[in-house]
């Protein structure tokens, strides 16, 4: 007789319940996340330091902006001090910028995972108001933490090197001469800029990605389509936020500068009363429309990149966790 179909083949193992399967994906670590996040800042300002501290030096003064002054003061520098000149306070900008960035797109993960679950939308896309909720506190949370150290770059930028040799040099005089609570002058300012700056700028570029892929079918933009993506962001961003930015580096800086910026408010009322709206409060913004684009689009780019070559390496199983 014929056999049936099935009689003596092997018994089948019963699927486990789908919460229960093992996931052979390969999985992000924090330390992913950090690595990523602190290589992209790094990259981001040291390629746009001697804009960076140009930009500083004409914040905290009364003189007026323009781009030839700014050309040549960095001209300047470069004559009497040599070009290392312009990347000076870049050692403190580098302790600072690294865990910054680093747990800035590490809580960046975080929350949005967090916002993700609680929306309902796990794995897809976050609607516009927690896409900027995440944004803004990413940001906040990295400021919050790393503070003192964006104090101290500053310190550096607009002083000789005489003044403050090193980056303990800076800490040991501020709380020697001022008080420990000067390295929190202009905390207020900071916190306030970077909630619109934060949020705006990662829901720009997150928003930017959806759009991209719904259009071109593509799950990952090129790298230049990235840089651009980042660079309307950083633009956007950082315009909107530009005052408070004015605003804390005149605060910060006031130890060394002779003024007298007690509060946020008196130092925009001041700011203000002597060189206006315009002239005072947005000085400089022409030059950070020329090197914040470029930094947060070498930054977010960086971090994405940096992102998918890690994924591949743990696809190819060169790391296990």
């Amino acid at each position: 007789m014929a056999q049936r179909v099935g009689d003596h083949q092997s018994p089948v193992l019963p699927l486990p319940p789908p919460g229960q399967a093992k996931d052979l994906r390969p999985k992000w670590t924090t330390l992913d996340t950090l690595l990523c996040g602190a290589f992209a800042g790094a990259v981001a300002k040291t390629v746009i330091a001697p804009l960076d501290r140009t930009k500083i030096i004409f914040q905290v003064s009364s003189k007026r902006f323009s781009a030839k002054e700014a050309f040549r003061l960095i001209y300047c520098n470069y004559m009497k001090d040599g070009l290392l000149s312009l990347w000076r306070g870049n050692s403190a900008t580098m302790v600072r910028v690294m865990p910054y960035a680093a747990i800035q797109f590490c809580s960046h993960e975080q929350y949005k995972n967090q916002l993700a679950g609680y929306y309902g939308y796990q794995g897809k896309a976050l609607p516009p108001f927690p896409r900027f909720l995440a944004g803004s506190l990413a940001g906040t949370t990295a400021a919050m933490l790393t503070y003192p150290l964006d104090m101290v770059r500053a310190r550096m930028a607009v002083t000789a090197r005489e003044m403050y040799s090193n980056i303990m040099h800076v800490f040991v005089r501020i709380s020697q001469e001022e008080g420990i609570k000067t390295l929190y002058r202009g905390f207020t300012p900071t916190i306030l800029g970077v909630i619109p700056y934060a949020g705006i700028t990662f829901f720009t570029y997150e928003s930017l990605k959806k759009l991209h892929t719904e259009k071109t079918k593509r799950s990952q933009p090129y790298p230049v389509e990235r840089l651009a993506f980042g660079a309307c962001a950083g633009l956007i961003g950082q315009s909107a936020s530009y005052p408070l930015d004015v605003v804390r580096r005149r605060m910060q800086t006031a130890g060394v500068t002779g003024s007298s910026y007690s509060t946020m408010l008196v130092t925009m009322r001041e700011i203000v009363a002597h060189e206006g709206v315009m002239r005072g409060l947005y000085k400089g913004l022409s030059m950070n429309w020329v090197k914040g684009p470029v930094a947060v689009g070498i930054s977010l780019s960086t971090f994405d990149m940096t992102q998918n070559f890690l994924l591949k390496l743990h696809q190819r199983s060169y790391f296990t966790h």
